[in-house]
């Protein structure tokens, strides 16, 4: 029986040409299956990532819901506080105004106490050197030495060491 790409008869040597068509065809079908295997393997790699990324992102949300959650939380005891001294001074039609003060001293002090235990400190500022890392100087004035903050007609705040809202404040410096 002669093969099918053979023009040889029995007893003559195989043409290399036929040989080297069979070890080619053979090197292409592994070469399709090789290709084919990690054409299937970027798939699944592919939907890992796409499985992990939306993971992450339903774990960074549900992160953010209950710190947010927490942190409004931790401000109700505030906000009662508020809702009392009003109920207070609707009661009391000729309230005192120092018992006022105190009242909203009170809460003002409850509520830097809960932004403070969660990293908020504010910036110093009034007597400081002026510093436009933390101040932000929107009036000047003329006086002795180098610049330095006179008065401070806004908070500054830090949350965790990084500059939130700086100071602002009026510079006083010297006169040239």
């Amino acid at each position: 029986m002669t093969d099918s790409f053979s023009d040889t008869a029995p007893g003559q040597e195989p043409d290399p040409g036929v040989a080297e068509a069979a070890q080619f065809e053979s090197d292409l079908a592994s070469l399709q299956s090789e290709r084919d295997d990690l054409l299937d393997t970027t798939r699944r790699l592919q939907a890992d990532f796409e499985n992990y990324r939306k993971r992450v992102l339903r774990e960074q949300t549900a992160l953010v819901e209950r710190a947010t959650e927490g942190l409004v939380e931790q401000h109700l005891p505030v906000v009662d506080s508020f809702e009392l001294a009003l109920a207070n001074l609707q009661n009391d039609s000729d309230s005192d105004v120092e018992s006022l003060r105190k009242g909203v001293e009170l809460v003002y002090a409850e509520l830097l106490g809960v932004l403070e235990r969660t990293g908020l400190e504010p910036i110093a500022a009034l007597g400081e050197p002026f510093d436009p890392n933390v101040h932000e100087a929107v009036m000047q004035d003329d006086g002795p030495g180098e610049p330095r903050v006179g008065g401070v007609l806004r908070s500054g705040w830090k949350l965790k060491g990084r500059v939130l809202r700086p100071a602002m404040v009026k510079v006083t410096r010297e006169n040239t």
